[in-house]
């Protein structure tokens, strides 16, 4: 379901480019003075506002949707369940160990390998 609506919002948003940078330029915004197009008519202009608008709609939609569909996969966590019961205590490093040295596995000496020759 969250795999078919993220496709779904992917095409919203790809059409929704597409309107807006088909929209006249009022203002010469990007450099690209106004002027006359293949799209200039009042009435092109009305239909692409209103395809703006639904398309706006709609993506707003998905969005929520995925923002649910996301928010039911989780669960609630708690700092608390991982930590170590009351009472115990940690050990405490040797002398001259860091944590790091602590972590790492230790390493057994063996016998010097020959390098290999091709």
């Amino acid at each position: 379901m969250q795999t078919v609506l993220i496709v779904i919002h992917l095409m919203v948003v790809l059409a929704l480019v597409g309107t807006v940078l088909l929209q006249k330029s009022e203002g010469g915004g990007l450099g690209m003075g106004g002027g006359g197009g293949f799209m200039s008519s009042r009435g092109t202009a009305n239909v692409l506002t209103r395809t703006t608008a639904v398309l706006a709609a709609i993506f707003f939609a998905t969005s929520l949707a995925l923002s649910v569909l996301a928010g039911y996969s989780r669960e609630p966590k708690s700092i608390f369940d991982n930590a170590a019961p009351v009472g115990t205590q940690v050990p405490a490093p040797a002398e001259g160990q860091g944590v790091l040295d602590q972590i790492k596995p230790p390493v057994q000496p063996g016998p010097p390998q020959p390098p290999q020759s091709r």
